[in-house]
């Protein structure tokens, strides 16, 4: 399975666009390779280079496995649970001291969760243990000017 971005490549620099310093606003993504019995996709993405701990911006679930792309600035279907900040929506990448890595990270599941938007990334974590058919991940860099 692969995880691509037409606007950066793995480990290059997220364009300010869709950082807080430009429109914050999500890039887009393109999935490929899903395997045909996949039930359900995962998207999470997170920033383990906070200096308080890894900060969760984006937590997706039970998207629809024939998703091919997420859309810049845009919901893809499924369900949005709550990011570290508390909001069900993508938080853009804003650093507080120097370059950090920004991991999105796809999975395959042979099941769709039975959870809501009340979701972590954790609860998410936990949920698809055992139910992993695939995955993938794209990282990108940012580092405020």
């Amino acid at each position: 399975m692969k995880l691509e971005s037409p606007e950066f490549e793995n480990s290059g620099d997220i364009p300010s666009k869709f950082t807080c310093d430009g429109e914050g606003i999500n890039p887009p993504l393109v999935f490929s390779d899903v395997p045909k019995e996949a039930k359900s996709l995962v998207l999470l993405m997170d920033d383990p280079d906070a200096p308080s701990g890894t900060w969760d911006h984006w937590v997706i679930f039970n998207m629809p496995p024939d998703t091919k792309t997420i859309e810049e600035n845009s919901t893809p279907a499924g369900i949005v649970g709550k990011n570290t900040r508390g909001n069900n929506k993508y938080g853009p990448p804003c650093p507080p001291d120097r370059e950090h890595r920004y991991f999105f990270k796809l999975y395959a599941l042979d099941t769709m969760l039975t959870l809501d938007t009340n979701a972590t990334k954790q609860n998410v974590l936990d949920a698809i243990q055992g139910h992993i058919l695939a995955d993938a991940e794209l990282m990108g860099r940012y580092n405020r000017k």
